[in-house]
């Protein structure tokens, strides 16, 4: 049934006349064009179409829109501000993490939900909460050091 759904996505007030039993993941990539969040399993197993939803990483083609509707949802276009990339997305090139980059928009966003939650995460806890966000080209420890070094930089330190 469609309805109208309101939502800020990537900080921009959204409006739009949606079926809200339609997966979040799809809306955002068809009916708004912004194809950074990823189709991996479909399942929610992969966790390529991670998306924030008030800051926490959510596998996308799990969730209805009609379920965001009033909530804030940021996906990896709306990670950089004024024409500046976040500290995650700097250290992902710093370390060169990723291969394929089909898995990075999901990795930096749950990134960046771990880092919100806690800015001083072991490896130990970094590896754990990425444990669900697949990689197949085994960038994993590139993954792992780019976290750390964002994680540092977002406190202040050298990065």
């Amino acid at each position: 049934m469609m309805e109208r759904i309101q939502f800020v996505l990537n900080d921009e007030n959204i409006s739009l006349e949606v079926d809200g039993e339609r997966s979040l993941l799809w809306v955002l990539r068809t009916e708004l064009g912004l194809t950074g969040t990823k189709f991996g399993c479909g399942e929610g197993v992969c966790c390529a179409c991670t998306v924030l939803v008030e800051e926490e990483a959510t596998p996308s083609c799990q969730i209805t829109i009609g379920s965001v509707a009033g909530s804030r949802v940021t996906t990896i276009e709306g990670l950089a501000k004024n024409g500046r990339l976040h500290p995650l997305q700097k250290a992902f090139i710093k370390f060169d993490a990723l291969q394929c980059g089909f898995c990075t928009p999901g990795m930096i966003l749950r990134a960046y939900s771990l880092l919100a939650a806690n800015p001083r995460p072991t490896r130990d806890q970094i590896i754990a909460e990425m444990d669900d966000n697949l990689c197949r080209c085994g960038a994993h420890v590139r993954i792992v050091q780019a976290i750390e070094t964002a994680a540092a930089e977002l406190r202040g330190g050298r990065s």
